[in-house]
């Protein structure tokens, strides 16, 4: 190596040049990001279940006649909370109510959404701002205010639908809050405050699809029903999973619409009526927290199941059985 060269090496200081030292920063900026959510999603979530999960494995044991400073402790019982739930019959018919609710709700929800979102993205539809307002704005209504409007509506004595009924077909009572008619009279409620949002989703997902598809099956001579029926319904079918999910986890939740309904059901919707009510009933009426600890795990477990048997079920027909 000649003068010149080490020289150049050295450089202006003199001393050979150093390694650049590793930094880990840049590697752990990812994580630092994560924190504020990592926090906030233990401290909401994980933080309550896992209480949660701790009172249902407790119990009240009374000392004698149940009096006095120490008479009353909280002691370990294990599954028995559980298993006291799993041979209480009301728990179990209020999971049958909640499911035939959901029945009822889930396809002519998803069916009238459905058929707005195709509407509404169809080529010469006027008015479609108008449209989508209209149809979205029952969703904005809470769900108590919009129980009690549909309640009073329901009523023999003040129901515009009891004198429509006696115009048009004659008959002179109309009974909203039958055994059998209560269940559509829920499900009216729930129909009219989600098909809006539901209705959203899709409408969102349609207008994400690439217009040249239409196009191409317009110059091939396909009409619009053949467009909506044969290219945008399977095109937006991953949508039309997550919206029926979303409501099948919704209709194990309802709680707002029968209980609003009950105070004016004549009894015909008992305070028990769906899970949530049965857990609100035990865990506050009943004081019993530990047993409603254990009916909402029992719930939540329920609702995971389902959407997993929902997801496998529509998974094969919309991702070719790909993904596990």
């Amino acid at each position: 190596m000649t003068a010149t060269a080490v020289v150049d090496a050295l450089g202006e200081t003199g001393s050979a040049p150093r390694r650049a030292r590793w930094n880990p920063a840049p590697r752990r900026t990812p994580y630092a990001f994560l924190v504020p959510a990592m926090v906030l999603f233990t401290a909401v979530f994980l933080v309550p279940l896992g209480y949660t999960v701790y009172l249902s494995t407790q119990k009240t044991q009374i000392q004698g006649l149940g009096l006095g400073r120490n008479a009353r402790k909280q002691v370990f019982t294990g599954f028995g909370n559980y298993t006291a739930v799993f041979h209480d019959s009301e728990f179990w018919h209020s999971i049958l109510r909640a499911l035939l609710y959901g029945c009822i709700l889930i396809p002519l929800m998803l069916g009238l959404a459905t058929v707005f979102a195709l509407i509404l993205d169809a080529q010469r539809v006027r008015f479609q701002r108008f449209g989508r307002i209209a149809i979205f704005l029952p969703y904005a209504v809470p769900t108590i205010i919009g129980s009690m409007l549909w309640g009073m509506m329901y009523l023999p004595s003040v129901s515009p639908f009891a004198s429509v009924m006696h115009t048009v077909f004659g008959t002179t009572s109309v009974n909203f809050f039958g055994a059998h008619a209560v269940y559509l009279s829920i499900a009216n409620i729930g129909i009219w405050g989600g098909t809006g949002f539901n209705m959203m989703v899709l409408y969102t997902s349609l207008r994400s699809l690439p217009q040249e598809v239409y196009e191409a099956a317009r110059l091939d001579g396909s009409s619009e029903l053949q467009i909506a029926l044969r290219i945008k319904l399977p095109m937006i079918r991953p949508s039309l999973i997550m919206t029926a999910i979303f409501s099948t986890i919704a209709t194990l939740q309802v709680f707002n619409e029968p209980n609003t309904l009950r105070q004016v059901s004549y009894g015909v919707v008992s305070a028990t009526w769906t899970p949530l009510m049965k857990v609100y009933h035990d865990t506050y009426t009943g004081d019993d927290v530990f047993a409603g600890s254990a009916e909402s795990i029992i719930i939540a477990v329920l609702m995971f199941a389902v959407s997993i048997a929902v997801l496998r079920l529509t998974n094969r027909h919309t991702f070719g059985g790909e993904s596990k």
